[in-house]
């Protein structure tokens, strides 16, 4: 860090400070901001490069302290910042020095997955913007085997992955490999390269893809045979530190958990109606497999695509000055699909922080090439617009009355997933699902979130399926259980619902955000609502509310409720 006396900074450039300090370290992070783009280097993911980025972590913290103990009583703004600065940097030093990056294979979010998908949101636009692209895909084996000493590190301190996670990632690399090395997925890459830089783009694929097949089968025959005893659930420990990483607060997770059950019977009755008014005497799983097969659907991935835009479009200009109020970068969103071998779930990932690079929502392709309506609509509202994209972006548009670090690098994944569940539930208040067929499939993804509190808690702390429960009351929640308890009551894909159950089980806590992140956003709004009676203002609200930045969920609700 330069050596800027403490009487000097305020938490907001301490945290600003600390964000380029990452981006220097990190060249993936850099990258996702927008940030020394005509670099090709590869993070260090060895012990050693963990060891850095924690050693800038402790010493930002102490900093910190310095710039607090300075100015003991700072503005409101500052202290927001100072909160969350310490906050995020102290649960990370915690996972760090528990060893929990020793063990970091999972399904998804991976550092073979960062590697990989740094390729995609890199500039493609120019023949110099695709020598930066061979160059950082050559160095892919680098970064595979800084990785790969971090696992072995772990297998030797007997810290290891669940054996789900290992199965899963085995396949996902196997689909990254393809049938061989001509076509494999870095290979699809450098044929879209320019015919001036191709050759050296071939050279860098061919090695990348030699590198990750030796990862794969290192992976393959020394660590999954060593991870075969681990339990894929972490414990209420473990669980605790990664629900305090993903949600920004401490839980009480059996209120939690009681909570979600409550609010699974009330959604139940809510699909059995929908389904009946689609079908007369349907249950919600027959109702959606009549949707699955037989409801509106698109057929092929790229007028999928195509959809999705216009339905973005669509509702910008829809919810503009009515309930939003949003500047020009933002009314931009692009609609993408998703690179093979990704999890089977859509997502977003956000702009660059000059707007460069939009936000954007990638759709996984199917086997089947369909693509049933009934679903997609209400995911789109939550990864696009008025989810995922006009926060996100918005965080980035006020930046520099924020700070850099509370719109990029301070996120807390409930706060956002909150709002966007808060999202989906606002358009179907304003009357969008206006068919049962797509109401049912907003109510099914209400299920699936509170279903996401009950197994992700009740799989890693061991609870059972309490006696109110529909299905097997009284039984331990097992991974097996949740597969089936999901598919009895949220009617989707088995693909989809195969693959929650192991990103539950590698990511402990985050799922739970979804619907627990909405209940801090809706009280936070019924709470703004009631102390203004009838000068509450929406727009105005949401405007404001989006202007906070990052915040977990233990400071949510309080500034919501006073905006």
């Amino acid at each position: 860090m330069p050596e800027t006396s403490a009487e000097n900074l305020t938490p907001r450039r301490l945290a600003d400070t600390y964000v380029g300090e990452v981006a220097d370290l990190n060249p993936i992070t850099a990258v996702q901001l927008g940030l020394h783009l005509d670099r090709d280097d590869l993070p260090d993911m060895s012990p050693t490069g963990l060891e850095a980025a924690a050693d800038l972590s402790r010493r930002t913290l102490a900093r910190l302290d310095a710039v607090e103990a300075a100015e003991p009583d700072p503005v409101p703004a500052e202290a927001r910042c100072a909160r969350l600065l310490r906050e995020r940097l102290t649960v990370g030093l915690a996972l760090h020095d528990a060893g929990e990056d020793l063990r970091a294979v999972r399904s998804l979010a991976s550092p073979v997955h960062s590697l990989r998908d740094v390729l995609l949101q890199m500039p493609a636009a120019t023949d110099e913007n695709w020598a930066v692209i061979a160059g950082r895909l050559g160095r892919f084996g680098e970064g595979l085997d800084g990785y790969r000493a971090t696992l072995t590190l772990g297998l030797e301190r007997g810290l290891l992955s669940g054996p789900r996670q290992v199965t899963t990632v085995l396949d996902q690399l196997e689909t990254w490999l393809g049938p061989d090395a001509g076509s494999s997925w870095f290979a699809g890459l450098a044929a879209r390269g320019p015919e001036s830089v191709r050759p050296r783009l071939e050279a860098a694929a061919a090695s990348a893809t030699a590198a990750l097949a030796d990862f794969r089968d290192w992976l393959r025959e020394t660590y999954a045979p060593a991870a075969a005893g681990t339990p894929d659930a972490v414990g209420r420990d473990r669980y605790r530190t990664w629900a305090r990483l993903w949600n920004g607060a401490d839980f009480d997770l059996d209120e939690a958990y009681a909570w979600a059950w409550d609010e699974f019977h009330k959604v139940e009755a809510e699909m059995r109606a929908e389904a009946d008014r689609l079908i007369s005497g349907a249950t919600p799983v027959e109702a959606t497999d009549y949707l699955k097969t037989k409801g509106p659907a698109v057929e092929g991935a790229e007028q999928a695509r195509e959809h999705l835009q216009r339905m973005m479009d669509r509702t910008i200009n829809d919810l503009q000055g009515s309930h939003f109020d949003l500047p020009e970068p933002i009314r931009r969103v692009e609609a993408m699909i998703a690179p093979t071998g990704s999890a089977p779930a859509p997502y977003y990932t956000p702009p660059s922080l000059d707007f460069t690079r939009p936000g954007r929502t990638w759709l996984p392709a199917t086997e089947d090439d369909r693509y049933p309506l009934w679903f997609i609509t209400s995911a789109w509202y939550h990864e696009g617009v008025p989810g995922h994209h006009l926060q996100l972006a918005q965080w980035l548009y006020v930046a520099d009355d924020l700070s850099k670090y509370q719109a990029t690098l301070g996120m807390i994944s409930s706060n956002v997933e909150g709002w966007a569940l808060y999202a989906e539930r606002l358009m179907d208040e304003l009357g969008y699902h206006s068919t049962p067929a797509t109401r049912l499939g907003y109510l099914a993804a209400q299920m699936l979130r509170l279903q996401r509190v009950i197994v992700d808690i009740g799989m890693h702390l061991g609870l059972d399926f309490p006696a109110d429960s529909p299905y097997q009351p009284g039984r331990p929640v097992t991974p097996e259980a949740t597969r089936e308890f999901l598919g009895r009551y949220s009617g989707l894909d088995d693909a989809f619902l195969d693959g929650e159950v192991v990103r539950y089980l590698g990511v402990p806590g985050q799922a739970i955000g979804y619907k627990l992140g909405e209940r801090a956003w809706l009280r936070g709004r019924a709470a703004a609502q009631a102390a203004r009676g009838s000068a509450f203002d929406l727009k105005a609200w949401h405007m404001a509310a989006l202007a906070q930045g990052s915040q977990g969920l233990d400071d949510l609700y309080e500034t919501l409720a006073a905006l």
